[in-house]
Parts: structure tokens; sequence; C-alpha cells
């Protein structure tokens, strides 16, 4: 029988992606399974600091083990930012469109494009025990966008060691590789070693 956990988005992209991830050994539901309407907060200055937010918000609709995640695009050249702001970054309208373009006019001048995606999970289990999990990506921002493929920044974000963007790898390839997948994987372990210790 599929173990089943509650995760803490909205987002329907971050949910099929994570879907994907876990593949078959979990049932995900997403905030629509609760009564809850509206938006999150996710007002801390920190990545990590969002994530534990969210979880800890969502833990008071429900008493069932939850999980949440943030993650943010951390370019060398604009020292961390977009960052903790990356949704954000062109205004509260959360275009993912308006965010790169901003992104690419800031950079045009800087020759270093290299930058970073982090992404932390948190988790809150039933006795209300926080756990954290880290993951990044490292790569670089290109000059264009490039494929349609993904959501966010994965068009303008070639990951280290591909030619292509996220935008335009596969998403087997992608759920492989990226930032959300190596914090999962070490979620993923942490609750298997739960429940077999």
């Amino acid at each position: 029988m599929n173990k089943q956990l509650l995760f803490a988005t909205s987002n329907p992209h971050k949910l099929h992606e994570v879907r994907n991830i876990l593949d078959s050994m979990y049932v995900i539901d997403g905030l629509d399974t609760l009564e809850f309407e509206g938006d999150i907060p996710e007002t801390q200055d920190t990545i990590e600091g969002n994530a534990i937010q969210k979880v800890q918000f969502i833990s008071d609709y429900t008493d069932r083990a939850v999980f949440a995640e943030d993650t943010g695009l951390l370019v060398d050249a604009l020292e961390g930012a977009p960052g903790v702001h990356s949704a954000r970054y062109a205004g509260d309208q959360r275009s993912a469109s308006d965010n790169m373009n901003k992104l690419l006019w800031e950079l045009q001048s800087h020759p270093n494009r290299k930058a970073h995606f982090k992404t932390i999970v948190a988790y809150l289990d039933p006795t209300g025990k926080l756990s954290t999990f880290e993951g990044i990506m490292k790569g670089e921002i290109t000059t264009a966008p490039r494929g349609k493929k993904g959501f966010g920044y994965d068009p303008i974000f070639q990951p280290e060691g591909y030619d292509k963007t996220f935008g335009e790898l596969d998403e087997d390839i992608k759920n492989e590789i990226s930032h959300r997948a190596k914090a999962m994987a070490k979620f993923l372990a942490f609750l298997k070693q739960k429940s077999t210790g």
C-alpha cells in the first residue's frame, strides 16, 4: 500500500514534478485536498526560512505529516539575487517571462554568468518534529531563453555538465539531476530510514 504525504503547495508545476520524482512510492496530495484557500505566507529572508514557514503554516490545517519546499536561483554576478525573491523578482504577478527578462537584462554586461539553484525541503511529522533537506544544482545563465519545458527560470538555466537548458532537457533527466530532485532524494532516504528504523 502506498504511503501518503501532504505537499504544502498550490503550484501545479511543483506538484507534478515532485510526484514524478517520488514515482509510485508515495501518494502526494496537494493543498486542494484541504479546506484551504489563499496564499501561504513567504515572508522570511532565507530560502530555508520560507520552507519552514510554509510547512508550519499548513500544519495548522491538518494533523497529517506535511512537507513544503522553497527554491531560489542565486546568480554570482548579482550577489545571490534573485535568491529568496525568485518567484516575485519582477513583481507580485509572479510572471516567469518577466522574471527571466529582468534577469537577462541585469546580466547583459556581466561576463560571469555562473549561478545555482537551491531547494530546501522542510518536513514536519505528526509529533511536530521538523527536518530540512537541501539540494543544489550548479550551472550558468544563458544569454536568451531556450526550450519550452519545465517552468520558472528553466529556459535560461543551463546545468553544469550539460549543453541544454532545463527548458530543453527531457523531464526524466531534469527529475534525476535537479536541485529539487537532490533535496527530495535526501528527504526520501530519511523517510525510508524512519520506516525501517
